[in-house]
């Protein structure tokens, strides 16, 4: 397990940057394109987390290993993605299992810096969800964050059950664990259901007197 966790961050990059090159691949760019992309999806929402918590450089500039990750990954995807026969489904699962991943990394670096529990949440949300938003707003697809199946909810539910078994003194391996589990088992109803929260359903406006 210790040797997995060693890995985790590469490994959430690396699954994070396919996702971005497989948007790439849809989209028929160049290999270049692929890099930048693949580098939004990778390191987007963990660059907002340590913007936010004031931690300069950000993570990315102090680790310049996951740069080749996220080159490494979109060259791969490049000669790769055409045999991928639904790359939509693809990307979403990779997206997926990059969510889960983000989630309580995000939220356990938020704790470290010293953030609150709560703040800690929040920040392990926007670690998962803002590469892939930066990711569709540049190539022109509607962010998955707004689509109907759930997604910003399994990333706050990942992270709140990583911070609260971490708070309440839980080893720090079946925190991650736990959290990611339950982040990626939520993402992954909404993907084969379509499970989603409710939705506003629109109404006549109330039509009020005129007043004298």
């Amino acid at each position: 397990m210790e040797n997995l966790l060693l890995w985790a961050d590469p490994i959430a990059i690396a699954v994070f940057a396919a996702s971005g090159a497989l948007v790439a691949s849809r989209k028929g760019l160049d290999v270049v394109g692929f890099m930048l992309i693949a580098a939004v999806t990778g390191f987007g929402g963990g660059t907002v987390r340590d913007l936010l918590l004031g931690r300069t450089p950000v993570f990315w500039l102090r680790a310049p290993l996951l740069l080749g990750v996220c080159a490494a990954v979109a060259v791969l995807v490049f000669f790769a993605a055409h045999r991928v026969e639904s790359r939509f489904r693809a990307l979403l699962w990779a997206d997926a299992v990059g969510l889960a991943l983000y989630a309580v990394l995000g939220a356990e670096t938020a704790l470290i810096a010293g953030a609150d529990p709560w703040a800690a949440v929040l920040l392990g949300t926007i670690t998962a969800t803002f590469g892939g938003i930066l990711r569709d707003i540049l190539c022109n697809e509607l962010p998955l964050i707004l689509r109907r199946e759930i997604y910003a909810t399994a990333a706050a539910a990942g992270a709140a059950l990583f911070v609260v078994l971490r708070v309440s003194g839980t080893e720090r391996d079946l925190a991650l664990a736990g959290g990611a589990a339950l982040g990626f088992a939520i993402r992954a109803t909404g993907i084969i259901s379509g499970w989603s929260l409710p939705v506003y359903r629109p109404r006549p406006a109330r039509d009020y007197p005129n007043q004298g």
